[in-house]
């Protein structure tokens, strides 16, 4: 299976810096929505066999282009959401950042460190797992087109693939819809092919003034 793991469109709260995991969250901003109608062209190459989506506003609405362009109805996945932000939910001060993108980062080691009132490691990638098995079980030799979400993205596809270490995850970050793209399955493992960290429309859809912080490197 190929995977093609891309993160969701500007929100509201990627430009405030804010942690944002609530569903469904906010639609796209008018540059998310360029991001996402830039999408279907950047994978004009791509063979695409299904989309999914979580249950978040935003990757619904990244979708909605590509999907019309393939004549595809996306698969909506309650797994595929963002990394629950818990008890410092919408905040964007320093402290909260560091809270939630190290307690992330600690998963590599202590799968049950647990963000304060959020997940843990163990409840995010049980959640996730299922999701891509499913997506796996109905296209073993297909390619899929999964919208998600920045955390969550670089956090799944760092732990499963066997050539992406801890440091790596640490120093990447994904612009949104920046793409990263897998291949294998839940058995045999994952290999990262590539880790696009731009947007899928170039360099000249990206916002460097938001702040962002489930798209950054972990400080």
């Amino acid at each position: 299976m190929r995977l093609l793991l891309i993160r969701h469109g500007q929100t509201i709260d990627n430009v405030k810096g804010e942690l944002g995991t609530l569903v469904p969250g906010p639609g796209l901003t008018a540059l998310g929505r360029r991001q996402a109608e830039a999408i279907p062209g950047a994978l004009a190459t791509e063979r695409i066999d299904a989309i999914a989506v979580s249950t978040m506003l935003r990757t619904q609405e990244t979708a909605a282009p590509l999907a019309a362009a393939r004549d595809l109805s996306p698969r909506v996945l309650d797994g595929l959401r963002e990394i629950d932000a818990g008890d410092i939910q919408g905040r964007s001060d320093q402290e909260a950042i560091a809270t939630y993108q190290r307690t992330i980062y600690a998963w590599w080691t202590d799968f049950a460190a647990r963000i304060p009132g959020g997940e843990s490691g163990t409840e995010f990638t049980e959640r996730y797992d299922r999701a891509i098995a499913a997506l796996f079980d109905e296209h073993p030799e297909g390619t899929v087109a999964v919208v998600s979400h920045g955390a969550a993205i670089r956090t799944w596809a760092a732990w499963n693939s066997v050539n992406i270490d801890a440091e790596f995850s640490r120093t990447h970050g994904l612009e949104n819809t920046g793409v990263v793209v897998l291949e294998g399955g839940p058995v045999t493992g994952w290999r990262a092919l590539s880790w696009q960290q731009t947007p899928l429309g170039g360099t000249a859809l990206d916002d460097a003034a938001a702040l962002d912080p489930t798209g950054e490197p972990v400080a």
